[in-house]
């Protein structure tokens, strides 16, 4: 037989375990009922009370238990909580999701807007939304949704993020603001792709009217050179052949926009790719040309690759790179290939120390046919860009007068493992 004292004990272990189940029950936060028909007994639990009510029901062994619950994301959980469990699915969303607090501090940006804006997502979390879009308070409209209180509905926007916002209010139970969430639909990628449709137009009309009668000019050219005196022999070579094999590389160029190559992927390792292939095809035109060419090289993206076609890729950085020798000054030139891991991306930046781009046409460097170049067709960084974003990339441009221009190309990154 147990004697009084292991009693003693017993009772009191069932008291404590009874006292964690009852202050257990006190600290769910949420409403819930507990209906066990073979006991007879039921528990509920009202929202904004601490202790649970047990009630007696009709008992039935035959029939299970009943559990049923009321969760309130706003009332029954810390917003912080819900904002952690939301950040991975809204990162998955192509639009921009930004979160503030009554005093415009960001707590949840996902990862489309840190990846357009240029940001890290972890680094931009607490600080002002002013830091994370680089406009004027007045033109945010996160921040006058919080002056007005009143939520936007598909507002367009018509600064430098060009496109349709909308925004909502979340409060506290005392009336006071929580939250202004805003989403933010970028058309810049619509409008670009109206202004290569046209370009592509343009391009097919072209092709089909004058490659043929240009191809037949320089033909009967060649032909008649036997024929001709020595003088008018070297006006054909030097000029007249020239000039018509430049107007079948526009040609070309016009084709490419409409209709780029195929692309031929394959899976590669970022570092080696510029440390082996392209410093091959840079290096010698570097020094031709007396520009110093360096690599700084992010060591995290040996665990990385990237899924791209080297040919057009390569295209793309000979693009940048004579772009930045055509714009030369009369100081050295000097051009920086670096990369590194950004936000589940691999980030290359091609930066020189050239001359820079006025802030008047900078928007205006990746549009079709726009040129600040004589000879210019205005389709090398517009094709750049198109390569780019058919391997699911972006690319941006960054420059100051004076003090060089920035092009920064951003790919998925997928981990070797």
């Amino acid at each position: 037989m147990e004697t009084l004292e292991q009693l003693k004990r017993k009772i009191n272990e069932l008291e404590e375990e009874l006292s964690l189940y009852k202050r257990f029950v006190e600290h769910i936060p949420f409403p819930f009922s507990y209906v066990d028909y073979e006991l007879g007994k039921a528990l509920k639990k009202e929202r904004n009370t601490v202790s649970p009510i047990i009630e007696t029901v009709r008992k039935d062994q035959r029939q299970q238990p009943v559990l049923q619950w009321d969760i309130d994301l706003q009332k029954d959980y810390p917003f912080e909580q819900v904002e952690q469990f939301l950040a991975p699915i809204f990162d998955l969303v192509s639009h921009h999701i930004v979160f503030v607090d009554a005093e415009g501090i960001i707590t949840l940006c996902n990862l489309q807007a840190a990846n357009d804006v240029g940001v890290n997502q972890d680094e931009i979390i607490g600080k002002h939304i002013r830091e994370l879009l680089n406009i004027p308070d007045e033109q945010i409209m996160t921040l006058k949704t919080l002056r007005t209180k009143q939520p936007l509905y598909n507002c367009e926007v018509l600064d430098r993020y060009y496109g349709i916002i909308n925004t909502r209010i979340l409060y506290h139970e005392d009336g006071s603001i929580k939250r202004v969430i805003s989403m933010f639909q970028s058309l810049n990628q619509m409008k670009e792709a109206e202004k290569l449709a046209i370009a592509g137009r343009i391009a097919a009309g072209i092709a089909h009217e004058i490659r043929n009668p240009l191809t037949t000019v320089r033909g009967y050219l060649q032909f008649l050179k036997e024929q001709l005196p020595e003088h008018i022999v070297h006006l054909i070579d030097q000029l007249l052949i020239p000039e018509l094999d430049r107007a079948n590389d526009i040609i070309t160029d016009f084709l490419n926009i409409a209709k780029p190559n195929e692309v031929k992927a394959e899976w590669i390792d970022i570092n080696e790719f510029i440390r082996n292939d392209l410093d091959l095809l840079l290096r010698s035109e570097a020094l031709l040309h007396n520009v110093e060419l360096s690599y700084h090289l992010d060591e995290k993206l040996q665990h990385y690759v990237v899924y791209i076609d080297k040919n057009q890729l390569l295209q793309v950085f000979i693009n940048l790179f004579r772009n930045a020798i055509e714009a030369k000054t009369e100081k050295s030139l000097h051009v920086n290939i670096g990369t590194k891991l950004h936000n589940n991306l691999v980030q290359i930046s091609v930066h020189d120390n050239g001359p820079g781009i006025p802030p008047t046409i900078i928007h205006h460097v990746f549009d079709p046919f726009f040129s600040t170049k004589q000879t210019g067709t205005g389709l090398g960084l517009s094709l750049s860009r198109k390569i780019i974003e058919l391997h699911k990339g972006s690319m941006r441009v960054q420059s100051e007068l004076g003090h060089g221009t920035c092009f920064i190309i951003e790919l998925p990154a997928y981990s070797k493992k």
